[in-house]
């Protein structure tokens, strides 16, 4: 069973509520970061605006336009 398999079985189990909370604690963890390490909040905005955007780019390609 490759990586890709095993990831997509524990994904299963999970209920909405579950990924709901993956994402505030990945949130909360990023703001961790911020707060600890000083230089990150020390860019312009546009830069955050970049990276969301190229980080998005791929996901909503797969998942609106990709068909199987």
């Amino acid at each position: 069973m490759n990586l890709k398999n095993w990831v997509n079985k524990k994904v299963k189990k999970l209920d909405w509520y579950d990924i709901t909370l993956i994402k505030i604690g990945t949130g909360a963890l990023v703001l961790f970061l911020a707060k600890v390490w000083w230089p990150l909040l020390s860019l312009e905005w546009y830069w955050y605006l970049l990276i969301g955007v190229v980080a998005v780019i791929r996901p909503a390609y797969r998942a609106y336009f990709k068909n199987k």
